[in-house]
Formats: structure tokens, sequence, C-alpha cells
């Protein structure tokens, strides 16, 4: 009887093991092996020579990831203290673009922000620019920016549209003022959905290439555009590919994990 109630998930673990775990230990494999297939750390340790493009990386991402939470808290919020009718149009405009390719809308950004784009010529229309907007950090980060938002706003929303208003009424009738609301009452409770986004917004964004590469015009090299580069670029290297993705992945892991530890000991001891 117990074997037979686990039939049901048997299409799961194998979608499990074909496509998750043999994929992971197809790159550890690579990452610890040479080109005769010979266990080797020399990958490993050549990522040590790419410091500078993970560093950069990480900023960006992290810079990002701020802009999305400021952009994203507040939008989040003021969606969760709407009428149900209008938090539906809401959730419909901030989706809308997600409907779109992502490719496209990366597309149309560089119309954008090209020399001759849309915004330049606005400015030129008043005697400014033209300005460098595109090939640039900048660039780069609002592409992230613009294509990730979404995944902060949508754990927000989902966290904040639980916070009854009573309490925060009750708070206020309590003499608290609207920054003692906040810290004391809102964002406490709105925390998960804040850690659930960080980490939605900043794991694609440390990875990305698509991005870096149209907007950032291969000036800013990113860790995603490395890792495509030893396998589909001129520098083929697989297994040296293979490590850099192995030690994005554990920095990935490790960031969720301090994270999670973070949310784990803000909470405890308290009792629900």
């Amino acid at each position: 009887m117990i074997f037979k109630s686990k039939i049901p998930a048997m299409p799961y673990l194998v979608w499990v093991a074909v496509f998750i775990a043999a994929p992971l230990f197809l790159i550890a494999y690579f990452a610890f092996t040479d080109r005769q297939g010979s266990v080797t750390i020399v990958n490993i340790s050549d990522v040590a020579k790419f410091g500078p493009v993970f560093i950069l990386s990480i900023l960006l991402a992290l810079l990002a990831t701020v802009i999305c939470l400021i952009l994203g808290y507040p939008l989040a919020f003021i969606m969760s203290r709407m009428k149900p009718s209008y938090q539906r149009l809401m959730m419909m405009l901030i989706m809308l673009p997600m409907w779109m390719n992502y490719l496209l809308r990366t597309y149309a950004w560089m119309a954008l922000l090209e020399t001759n784009g849309l915004i330049n010529r606005f400015f030129d229309l008043f005697g400014l620019g033209p300005f460098q907007m595109i090939n640039t950090e900048g660039a780069v980060v609002l592409g992230m920016v613009y294509n990730y938002l979404p995944f902060m706003i949508l754990p927000l929303y989902t966290v904040m549209i639980k916070i009854d208003n009573s309490v925060i009424e009750a708070a206020q009738d309590l003499g608290g003022n609207f920054a003692g609301v906040f810290l004391r009452i809102v964002f406490p409770l709105s925390k998960p959905g804040v850690l659930s986004g960080i980490i939605m917004v900043f794991t694609p964004s440390v990875s990305t290439f698509i991005i870096s590469r149209m907007l950032g015009g291969g000036s800013n090299f990113l860790i995603g555009d490395l890792i495509e580069q030893q396998f589909l670029g001129n520098a083929y290297n697989p297994h040296l590919g293979s490590a850099i993705s192995l030690i994005l992945m554990i920095f990935i892991l490790l960031s969720i994990a301090l994270l999670n530890q973070f949310d784990a000991d803000e909470t405890e001891g308290v009792i629900i």
C-alpha cells in the first residue's frame, strides 16, 4: 500500500533525475576533470583569474536588487490596500510585459537607449545630448530592474495582502506614527516577502548574459557571458565553464542559506 502511494510521484522523480540531477552531475564531472578525463582541480583554481568579473556581476546584481526593492515595496503595499478589482487590474499591468518575449523586451530598450534612440531624440528637443546610455553599466542595471521587478513585487504583494488593516489601525490608535507603524508592524510582517523577492531578483541578475550582451555591448562582461563563452564561444572549454558554473551555484546557495538563516534568527522565539 505504501509502495502504491508513491507511484504518482514517479513522473516527477524521473523529471528530477533527468533534468536536474543528471545535469548537476555532468557539471561536477566536467569541473573536476580535464580534456583527457583525468581528475584535476586546475579548473577550480583557474576560476580565481576571473575575480573581477565575479565582483562586477555581484555588484550590479546587488544594485539591481536594491532598486527593485525600493521600487517594488511601496507599490506592493499600495496594491495590497486597494479594492480587489483594482488589485486585479494592477496585477495585470505588472504581468503584461511578462507576456512578451524576454529577448524582445531587451531589444526594445536598445531602441530606446541608443544614440539615435527615442530618449536621446526627446532630449534633443531641448538642445540636450546625445547622452551615452547604451553599452554602459547603468543600461545593464536598468535592463535587470525592468525584467526582474515583477519578481520582487509578487512575493511582497502576496505577503502584504495578508496583513489585516485592523492591525495597522490598532497600532495607529495606540499612538504609532507612520515611521513607527512601518518599522514595528508592516516591515516585520512583510519580511518573508522581502527575502523571497531578494532571492528571486538577485539569482537571475547575477547569472544573466542576454541583458549584459545587448545593453552592455560586450564592454560589461558578466559571469553569464563568461560561462556562455566557455561553452559556445571561440574559447571553447566546457571544463572551465563547468567550474565557473559550479562556483556560481555554490555562491548562490550560500547566499540563499544566509538569507534564510537571517530570517530564522529574526523569528526565533516568536510564538504564533
